[in-house]
């Protein structure tokens, strides 16, 4: 009879699941990290002799030929090789399009750490130490750099820097020192041309907030920030003065 039959036992309920505190996993990063250094800035006299000597101050410290970087144009003004300015990142690639790839890692290392504005600096670069890899780019360890060129807003002189930088995926402890000793190498041959007047008081231009006052080089278009410019900073003309 079915009401005598053994009641069949109730399966328990399965165990609570456990609280995992934490879960295993893979961890990925990438660190970068760039350094870059510049000398105080010395005034250099008018002959136009002192513009031509500049590649040849380079050449013997660096391992690789000279390039010149002349200033952005002025449609690529607004220029950054920042990756998360999009825009402003792809007008650098084209405006730099035609650079080898040592002149564009150094343009990269020196404008990311500000120690260029290729809105008015010329920059006559190299390799000055390490090596490179397959594809020609520098290692983290090497040194590129050179000499940064601009023109005093106030006297029309020109300005002239070493200017040194490294790094990427990983860092060496003797880089900064053998950076140190090309940026002390750099500036000593500039003095040692003889063009050289002394130091200048403003090394970098620093552009007043405000109104550019109608101030704009009739020669190459820049428009200056400084209301007391005489001097265009990117080609050393006149400044046209605007009513």
């Amino acid at each position: 009879m079915s009401f005598l039959k053994r009641k069949k036992a109730e399966s328990p309920p399965p165990p609570p699941t456990p609280m995992v505190e934490e879960v295993t996993g893979q961890q990925y990063a990438l660190k970068l990290a760039y350094m870059a250094r510049s000398s105080d800035g010395l005034r250099m006299g008018t002959d136009p002799a002192v513009f031509k000597m500049l590649p040849q101050i380079v050449e013997p410290l660096s391992d690789t030929p000279i390039e010149i970087i002349e200033p952005l144009p002025l449609e690529y003004s607004d220029a950054t090789p920042a990756v998360e300015r999009f825009n402003e990142m792809q007008q650098w690639v084209l405006a730099r399009r035609d650079l080898g790839p040592i002149a564009r890692h150094a343009l990269y290392v020196l404008e990311m750490t500000d120690a260029l504005d290729m809105t008015v600096d010329t920059f006559f670069s190299g390799l000055l130490h390490g090596e490179t890899d397959t594809s020609g780019y520098p290692d983290y360890h090497a040194v590129v750099g050179g000499l940064a060129s601009h023109f005093d807003e106030l006297s029309g002189e020109l300005i002239v820097r070493s200017v040194v930088g490294w790094g990427g995926k990983g860092q060496r402890g003797d880089t900064e020192r053998i950076g140190q000793r090309l940026l002390s190498s750099l500036y000593q041959q500039v003095l040692a041309s003889g063009y050289s007047l002394g130091t200048a008081d403003h090394a970098r231009i620093t552009p007043a907030a405000g109104p550019s006052g109608g101030l704009a080089c009739a020669h190459c278009g820049f428009e200056s920030q400084s209301a007391s410019a005489f001097y265009c900073p990117k080609c050393g003309m006149r400044m046209a003065r605007g009513t």
